[in-house]
């Protein structure tokens, strides 16, 4: 204690509490308080004698903290303050003037939680974000088997027992299983590659993710591609679009794919309104990922090709009606792609029953006859009241091969059934034809000898030039005067399975 005039002045470690803390290091090292410098922090009584201090005043002052200084370096030297985890730490040394006392006391704590947690963070925040998105995915993942497995019982139900789909399932599998050194090498990219962006949620209803595929370059706006994989309307799913997302992003095209539920756990309309919630996604969000807002293609394969072709009309409809309101415009989309796809619906009923999508299974899918008109885009476009509708479409190039079976291209496709000549009047050409009836910009291109999933699998596993890839970025780079140098600069595709394999999975392909 300092006498001072008739005034006591007091330090804190005259206060009992903080002599404890002081003099009980053990205490200290079990809360992790700070230790800063006790001796040195003035209490000041917060009564009368509180009024400024005199000349002599504030050398008796001064000389009584050097004194105290003196009696803390001594108590440094023999009693440990500081928890044994800060022992090689240099504390902050408090300023003299008791006004600062608090701030300083504030700012050096802060300091010392800063550096408590830089090198936690350093070490092992990356670690422990990686383990959080491995556990999420594999949650996802099992969360989705578990969802599929149920849903695979439920289909089932409705397929029954039968010798067509049975085949089907099982050519499915080997065909799998001969393509399965490219899928394994695709499916490490899809899972490790950081331009691939998996699983971002655009709606509310199970399913409702897309995946994102983003170039290495990421300078400038890129175009983008808004892509609705295939499956027979059952077995869909958006990881099937990776190969395709991969070649895009090797040439400087952002790729989304889009998920949707399929049947049983929806039916023909819920994937429609799905696929139309992905696309408004994209439309309103991709510029955060750097794509274009003013370049997007929507892309649709097999069934994906039918379900973006009916999002796409219905949506056309909506904007002709002035009272509907929407999430995302036509216009935005500058073009449509349509690969092996089937646009009337009432020709491909008994064209899939005898290929094993049993007639009862797919007008379950299709939500009945009476709904196979509003889901069949090219009897759509015919209808002299959807001609509002019919102009606000965009550009739409129908790309097929001749040797599909799965769809035919065109309605010169026959099928002998007992010495009976059968026309199949489907697909593309049918399609294609109405469409300029109508006065819509089409493009039909078509591919000789190509099978319904030569264009979508064989072909970029195979390696080297990809007609598919190169006819689609045709269009996508049109009119960018960098994308020539850009693609001269790409790598060439590389196999990805040996020929024979390809060669018998053509073969054997339930498609």
């Amino acid at each position: 204690m300092a006498q001072n005039g008739g005034q006591t002045k007091k330090t804190l470690s005259h206060i009992p509490i903080f002599h404890f803390l002081q003099t009980c290091p053990f205490f200290l090292s079990k809360t992790n308080i700070p230790v800063l410098s006790f001796s040195m922090m003035q209490y000041q009584p917060t009564h009368s004698f509180s009024h400024s201090l005199s000349t002599q005043d504030k050398t008796t002052e001064t000389m009584s903290l050097r004194r105290l200084e003196q009696e803390q370096e001594k108590q440094s030297s023999s009693v440990t303050l500081l928890p044994s985890s800060f022992n090689d730490e240099k504390l902050p040394i408090l300023s003299k003037d008791s006004n600062f006392v608090n701030s300083s006391f504030s700012t050096s704590t802060q300091n010392q939680q800063r550096r408590r947690k830089g090198p936690s963070n350093a070490s092992f925040s990356p670690q422990l974000s990686r383990q959080q998105s491995f556990r999420r995915d594999v949650g996802h993942a099992a969360a989705e088997t578990f969802l599929l497995t149920r849903l695979t019982f439920t289909l089932l139900r409705y397929l029954g027992v039968g010798y067509r789909w049975i085949i089907k399932f099982l050519a499915l599998g080997c065909y799998a299983m001969l393509l399965m050194p490219g899928f394994l090498q695709v499916g490490y990219y899809y899972f490790f590659s950081s331009q691939v962006r998996r699983s971002i949620v655009y709606g509310e209803q199970p399913r409702n993710r897309l995946d994102l595929y983003l170039p290495v370059n990421c300078e400038g706006q890129k175009p983008v591609v808004a892509f609705v994989t295939g499956g027979a309307w059952i077995i869909g799913y958006k990881a099937w679009g990776s190969l395709l997302g991969r070649r895009l992003a090797e040439r400087d095209v952002i790729v989304a794919c889009i998920d949707y539920r399929n049947f049983p756990q929806g039916t023909i309309s819920d994937m429609v309104k799905d696929t139309s919630e992905g696309i408004s996604y994209v439309c309103n969000n991709i510029a955060e990922y750097g794509g274009d807002p003013n370049r997007i293609y929507l892309v649709g394969q097999s069934a994906g090709a039918h379900i973006a072709a009916c999002a796409l009309m219905e949506q056309a409809i909506k904007e002709c009606d002035e009272g509907e309101s929407v999430s995302w415009s036509v216009s935005q989309i500058k073009a449509y792609f349509g690969i092996s796809g089937g646009y009337n619906i009432f020709n491909l009923v008994d064209h899939f029953h005898g290929r094993g999508l049993y007639r009862s299974v797919f007008l379950s899918i299709m939500e009945g006859m009476e709904s196979l008109r509003r889901f069949s885009p090219e009897v759509m476009v015919q209808d002299p009241i959807m001609k509002n509708a019919v102009s606000l479409l965009p550009r739409i190039v129908l790309l097929h091969g001749t040797s599909d079976y799965s769809i035919p291209s065109d309605a010169r496709c026959y099928s002998c059934l007992c010495k009976q000549v059968v026309m199949h009047f489907l697909c593309s050409e049918t399609f294609a034809d109405a469409l300029q009836r109508v006065g819509a910009q089409v493009e039909l291109i078509l591919y000789k000898g190509k099978t319904h999933t030569d264009l979508f699998l064989q072909d970029p596993l195979r390696g080297g030039k990809d007609e598919l890839l190169e006819d689609l970025l045709s269009i996508i780079h049109a009119g960018d005067t960098e994308a020539p140098a850009k693609n001269s600069f790409t790598t060439p595709i590389k196999r990805l399975v040996p020929e024979f394999m390809l060669q018998l999975a053509r073969k054997i392909s339930p498609f």
